[in-house]
């Protein structure tokens, strides 16, 4: 029987890391991992993955110069990155895309074709990729066209309803709403701390959850940005959650109970109804959401910050 609370969740959800940090896979084991620019720029940072910076490096030099090399060694060191991390976890890995594509469906297209090749190169089947890409109209409609193509998609910086059921529709394999993000907006806001069944990031995920279940969605739910246990343990039952290290080593340690939350059947009795949504609609509900709208964005400049930190950091040593 399993006693702690990781292994007690891990009964009936998808437990992924939310990490670069190839120690903390191993530890916590979990089935699935995923990483942004952040992670990745802080993981290139430490002595233990010199290695894969250097091998990037390596593998372009002679082919390229300037600002060409320097696009290639990126793109390089995201998707070693990705394999370290699939000789470790049995499932998926999610690889991100550039932030600063996030309004534009082609080269968000392109650039999803281009790590499929490079992870299918390397001999991983395309099944255990998740080309990650933000929840902007144009980045659901990017993922839409990279599913048809049997490329699937985790769809990030996902803050609104709107921004779930124009993933759901488009057929998009898996969606990142953002928990601890939401309730950040809302306690700056309100200038208050939320219990963990007030949280506005769990209501929110809650909802998702029951919209795709009660209306036969087969997009998959994977709660992501937690700041503390409490919301975790509110969503257990979800398809999948990622959790940061110091969560799931908390998770770890406990050997409480742990109830499950969320269940298909459960989802299928909620009262809430159907939204119906072209492009103009999702525009105007996005738009009437502060906080949808402020925290994607936000989230897509601070992604974008990162990659041009980390770009800085391999430029030094070209």
């Amino acid at each position: 029987m399993p006693t702690n609370q990781l292994d007690q969740l891990k009964q009936f959800t998808v437990v992924v890391a939310d990490t670069g940090d190839f120690a903390s896979l191993k530890q916590f084991a979990p089935r699935d991992a995923t990483t942004n620019p952040s992670l990745i720029l802080k993981a290139a940072q430490m002595p233990d993955y010199q290695f894969l910076v250097d091998k990037a490096i390596a593998d372009n030099k002679a082919k390229f110069a300037g600002q060409e090399l320097l696009a290639h060694v990126l793109d390089d060191l995201t998707v070693l990155f990705g394999l370290e991390i699939l000789k470790i976890v049995p499932g998926r890995v999610s690889t991100e895309t550039d932030a600063n594509f996030s309004f534009d469906a082609d080269a968000l297209v392109a650039k999803g074709k281009l790590f499929i090749k490079k992870y299918e190169a390397a001999g991983i089947p395309r099944e255990r990729i998740l080309v990650k890409i933000a929840s902007t109209w144009e980045g659901i409609r990017a993922g839409e066209m990279l599913q048809r193509e049997g490329i699937n998609c985790n769809l990030t910086l996902l803050f609104s309803l709107p921004q779930a059921v124009a993933c759901a529709e488009a057929k998009i394999k898996l969606i990142s709403p953002f928990v601890g993000r939401i309730m950040d907006w809302y306690k700056a806001k309100e200038k208050k701390d939320f219990a963990p069944t007030e949280d506005p990031g769990v209501i929110s995920v809650k909802e998702i959850y029951s919209y795709y279940k009660k209306f036969g969605h087969a997009t998959e739910v994977m709660g992501a940005s937690f700041r503390n246990v409490g919301e975790i343990q509110e969503l257990a039952g979800c398809d999948l959650l990622t959790i940061s290290p110091n969560l799931l080593a908390e998770l770890q340690k406990s050997e409480a109970p742990l109830t499950r939350k969320l269940s298909p059947e459960i989802a299928r009795e909620s009262k809430i109804e159907k939204l119906p949504l072209d492009e103009k609609k999702f525009r105007w509900l996005f738009n009437e959401n502060a906080m949808a709208t402020e925290k994607t964005a936000e989230g897509i400049r601070a992604f974008n910050a990162d990659a041009q930190k980390l770009a800085q950091f391999v430029a030094a040593k070209l």
